[in-house]
Formats: structure tokens, sequence, C-alpha cells
């Protein structure tokens, strides 16, 4: 199990690489890397550590929804009718567009943006984007475990084949010493 210190610093790189808008990598690599870097974690740990990214990333796009959830009572009548009428199209389709967007390495602000500015349910915001980071962080997390077990399997036969390297110049080298028995008795060439 990881230490809290190592959950804090998971949770805040959710959240700050999250909190950047258009740019960052993908939750799933957050969630592969912290997973290789503890190395030799449990099922608990892996689902911890997509919990954590996933509420972190959940609550940066959070602050992003509200600005633009606040922005839009500052537009024109005119606007505001125009994404009231498409706010009507959308909702039925908007939970699971953005949990696709979410679960999915795609840019979330295109479809985040527009859900704020038509005031789509907070609640429902949440929950759908919540449970589209927790399905990518998590299979991150256990994505990055199994290249983690890959990696020390690799070390492991790396280092086993140079011991046998290691072994094979010993007994090499014996052969090479002119006190040993296999020199000793070979045949010198031309004797017959």
């Amino acid at each position: 199990m990881a230490s809290i210190i190592e959950f804090v610093i998971i949770f805040l790189t959710g959240f700050g690489v999250n909190l950047i808008p258009f740019a960052g990598p993908s939750n799933l690599l957050i969630a592969y890397t912290a997973a290789i870097g503890l190395g030799n974690a449990d099922v608990s740990t892996l689902v911890i550590i997509g919990l954590l990214i996933a509420l972190g990333a959940a609550l940066a796009k959070g602050i992003h929804y509200m600005v633009t959830f606040f922005v839009s009572g500052h537009l024109s009548q005119k606007r505001q009718a125009r994404l009231n009428a498409d706010a009507n199209k959308i909702r039925k389709w908007a939970f699971a567009l953005l949990f696709l967007v979410a679960a999915t390495p795609l840019p979330d602000e295109p479809v985040v943006i527009p859900l704020g500015l038509m005031k789509y349910s907070p609640v429902k915001f949440f929950s759908a984007y919540f449970l589209g980071k927790l399905t990518i962080a998590v299979a991150g997390a256990f994505i990055g475990q199994e290249a983690n077990n890959l990696f020390s399997g690799c070390q492991q036969l790396i280092l086993r084949l140079a011991k046998l390297r290691t072994n094979v110049r010993r007994v090499d080298n014996c052969f090479d010493c002119p006190n040993s028995d296999y020199n000793r008795h070979t045949f010198k060439s031309g004797s017959g």
C-alpha cells in the first residue's frame, strides 16, 4: 500500500493537469505512470489510484464547467435563446456523451464548455464525468501495473543472461589456463 503522501501527490497531479484547459496528457497516462512509480502495488492501491485521479480530474473540469455555467448568465438574450434551443436537442444525450468523452483520450472542453453554457445539471455533469474518468484511470493503473511486471520480468531475464555470460567466461578462462587438466590431455596437431 502506498503512503498518504504518495496518494496526495497522485490526486494533486490529476487535479493540476486537468485544470489546464485544452492541454495535458490523458488520465490513462497519469494513472499508468503512477502505477509504475509505486512499483508492485496491490489491487486496492490500483483502484485508489484510479479513484484519486478521477476525483482530481472531475473537480478540475468542474471548475471549467462552473465558470462557463455562470458566464452564460452574461450572454445576450438572443444567444441564450439559441443555447436553450440547442440544449433541448442535446440534453437526452449529454450524460452518455460526457461519459464517452471523459472515458477516452478525446479532448473534454468541446463538450464541457457547451454543457456549462447550457446550464446542464451540475450533479449529472459531475457524475458522468467522474464515472468516465474513473473508467479510464483504473484501466490505466492496471495497464501500468502489467507494464511494471513485464519490465521487472525483462530486467530479471537480462540479469540472468548477464550472470550466465559471466559463468561462461569463467569456464572459458579455465580452458585457457596452461595448468588445466583439459590442456594437458589434449593432443598436439601432427601427433597421431
